[in-house]
């Protein structure tokens, strides 16, 4: 995989959506070779962007065979701010009342929400999938200092 600086991660655009309630869209490849896109609810931890599964949803079969990933975070505010990283996931069962897994519903729902929503989950689900992605490449596009690549090489005359 081609490495991209890893620097870019503490950009303060990056660090505004790792931090943000943003949905993350994680793009892996299906066991037959088709790629997916899925929306999830993300922690980061300042090493990893850390999400998590049923142990019984399809993905967890498709990132077993083929860990490696691409992950994007962006606003729908204008100007665009996107960040994108690619990676491997490395899946570990957790127990469901994580303390990651916590703070991350309390960023999404609230106190009172996270502790619903965990008691509900753990009821389906004592245990969870923690998807966790450690970037090997990563790129910040604002659409004012950072352009994606084709507009900005017309910007610079190439």
């Amino acid at each position: 995989m081609r490495t991209k600086n890893l620097d870019l991660l503490n950009h303060p655009v990056a660090q505004q959506l790792l931090h943000s309630k943003n949905m993350a869209r994680l793009a892996y490849t299906w066991v037959d070779g088709t790629p997916r896109v899925v929306p999830l609810w993300f922690q980061w931890d300042g090493t990893n962007i850390l999400m998590w599964t049923p142990p019984t949803a399809p993905k967890v079969k498709a990132l077993s065979a083929n860990p490696t990933v691409a992950v994007t975070i962006d606003r729908n505010e204008w100007p665009a701010h996107i960040l994108l990283v690619r990676g491997t996931a490395h899946l570990s069962t957790v127990p469901t009342d994580a303390p990651s897994y916590v703070t991350m519903t309390e960023r999404y729902l609230g106190a009172e929400g996270s502790r619903g929503w965990v008691a509900q989950y753990r009821q389906m689900f004592p245990e969870t999938v923690q998807i966790a992605i450690q970037p090997a490449w990563a790129d910040v596009i604002d659409m004012q200092t950072r352009l994606p690549s084709a507009i900005a090489r017309v910007v610079a005359g190439h």
